[in-house]
């Protein structure tokens, strides 16, 4: 929420099971399909999962690169269409133009994870077609993939992948480094910047957890202190040490 109101986002946050049928990965296409209806005056959707948060307040997306396309997401062209690996992309942090080819990629994404059954059977196709995805039922990331691949002359010339900057970054290469990042390296542009999104893949903080409950809570810890600090300095304010919530003085390392 800090990262919106300092750049002036409108932010909704969502809990909401619009469509029974498509739960846990797939629930969030209901949830911008129905904002795309309902706000026609917004031009993109920047969907962020409730496990990723932003960890460079002043980084602001280069939006006039993306002009002339639809869908933004962090992956590789070669990963996706000549590889065809499973984390080519990550489908948990994108942004969507609110125009009608996104409503029918919409539509023909979520008709691949409309029900439990279907998504059984896909997910050992995905598996077998997808490098790198483990054997489990059929998800939004596999999904995407696929369509962008079995219908490359429709999509394709609308969807930029970025990684020039870490639209997601995996949280297990990044957190246990910032304090490292803090002192060579800095917020904003640059070679050297700090991690704009940290995607705490694998954890669920609103739900079941895969990983270890503990380690997730920890490191999510780290992220949120790692960001806070960059408002808390606002004010002269920080925390000393990423691993408690508690703040002092900005310098003053015996509080």
């Amino acid at each position: 929420m800090d990262y919106c109101r300092l750049h002036g986002i409108d932010f909704f946050y969502s809990m909401a099971l619009l469509n029974p049928g498509m739960d846990d990965c797939w629930s969030k296409l209901p949830v911008i399909r129905k904002l795309m209806l309902s706000h026609p005056e917004v031009e993109w959707i920047w969907w962020m999962d409730s496990n990723a948060a932003f960890t460079d307040m002043t980084f602001k997306l280069p939006m006039e690169r993306y002009a002339q396309y639809n869908l933004v997401l962090h992956g590789w062209d070669d990963d996706i269409y000549l590889k065809k690996s499973w984390v080519g992309l990550n489908a948990g942090v994108f942004l969507i133009r609110n125009c009608q080819w996104s409503l029918d990629l919409m539509d023909a994404w979520a008709r691949m994870g409309k029900d439990k059954q279907l998504r059984e059977r896909l997910g050992p196709f995905f598996s077998e077609i997808l490098v790198s995805r483990p054997a489990f039922e059929g998800d939004d990331q596999a999904s995407l993939i696929f369509i962008l691949n079995n219908q490359k002359e429709i999509w394709e010339s609308k969807v930029y992948f970025e990684n020039s900057f870490y639209l997601h970054g995996h949280w297990g290469l990044l957190v246990g480094n910032y304090e490292k990042l803090m002192q060579s390296s800095h917020p904003g542009y640059g070679d050297d910047r700090w991690p704009f999104v940290t995607h705490f893949v694998g954890c669920e903080p609103c739900g079941p957890q895969s990983l270890e409950g503990s380690t997730c809570l920890k490191q999510m810890e780290r992220a949120f202190n790692f960001a806070d600090n960059q408002v808390l300095h606002f004010y002269g304010f920080e925390h000393i040490d990423l691993n408690k919530f508690e703040v002092g003085p900005v310098g003053n390392k015996s509080t």
